[in-house]
């Protein structure tokens, strides 16, 4: 649940990962390979000195430490760089096995394998209306790894599945609390830094329940949807064309009080009121228009 704020509110978790009580594997699996070939000598033995009642024996000896050695056996399991092994025992969470390698646990628990790597997940191309109302396209992609592995795999069904919805849902919260594209407030456009920081700081929250840590979301694709896109584009380039003339009038007009008071600092010319304003005028043409002015040349007086 969202609250007016934007904070999510998700579920408190009932777990969290803690180690399991496992031993190094080589000095485990050596110990039940000396089980096994002690259990086969007697056995042997018993056979070689024969009479039944000798073989018996030599059965019920070696069958025991044989099985001893089978039962060690099963306890070995090879954890891989960039795993972990969450163990349960008769339905019961027991601890996470991280340190790689070949371990030894518990034979009677059951072992899922659950990767701690760093991954990639990239949502697909939604289309939602930002704040304005205007129809938008947008997809983002977020880096996350597994941070509690007890949370990842009995808080939610699946985890991956979950990233992936919870990622949607939040881009598409994002997507309509901010407009495209505006002058005095943030917008998805102009405001990159800030609205991947809320969308990682939203994500963080929704999935912390899964055991899953956000490392970095990044907007991949924005733009409106296909219905609006060229009346968007004729607004952004007539807006653009707007802000463009009004540079150049307010250049223009400084380039042409410049010369004023040039001309009559140096006493070049004298100009009366009306002069001025045809000077003014010729300037402002000349400085403003969209092509290069003709010259005339005026081989009369100034008045003429």
């Amino acid at each position: 649940m969202t609250d007016a704020a934007g904070t999510v509110e998700m579920p408190r978790p009932k777990i969290a990962e803690r180690a399991a009580a496992d031993r190094g594997g080589w000095a485990m699996l050596g110990i039940a390979l000396l089980l096994i070939a002690a259990g086969a000598a007697a056995t042997l033995a018993g056979v070689a000195a024969g009479g039944s009642a000798a073989i018996a024996a030599g059965i019920t000896a070696g069958v025991l430490p044989a099985l001893a050695g089978l039962v060690i056996a099963a306890g070995l399991t090879p954890v891989a760089p960039g795993e972990a092994r969450v163990l349960q025992l008769l339905g019961r969470y027991t601890g996470t096995v991280r340190t790689d390698g070949l371990r030894w646990v518990n034979p009677l628990t059951g072992r899922r394998r659950v990767s701690t790597r760093i991954r990639n997940h990239e949502t697909g191309l939604a289309k939602v209306n930002d704040l304005d109302g205007n129809p938008i396209e947008i997809s983002a992609v977020v880096v996350w790894q597994v941070a509690d592995t007890a949370r990842a795999m009995f808080e939610v069904d699946d985890f991956v599945e979950f990233v992936a919805f919870q990622t949607e849902a939040a881009v598409r919260h994002i997507a309509g609390s901010f407009p495209y594209d505006a002058a005095d407030r943030t917008s998805l456009r102009d405001n990159a830094d800030e609205i991947t920081a809320q969308l990682s700081e939203e994500l963080a929250q929704r999935v912390a329940s899964a055991g899953v840590e956000i490392i970095e979301s990044r907007i991949t694709r924005l733009a409106y949807a296909p219905e609006i896109a060229q009346a968007m584009l004729r607004r952004q380039q007539a807006g653009a064309v707007v802000a463009a003339r009004q540079r150049i009038v307010e250049g223009a007009v400084g380039m042409v009080q410049s010369a004023l008071d040039k001309l009559d600092e140096e006493n070049v010319v004298e100009l009366d009121e009306e002069r001025k304003a045809a000077m003014v005028s010729n300037l402002l043409v000349v400085l403003c228009a969209d092509r290069d002015a003709q010259p005339v040349v005026n081989t009369g007086t100034l008045y003429q």
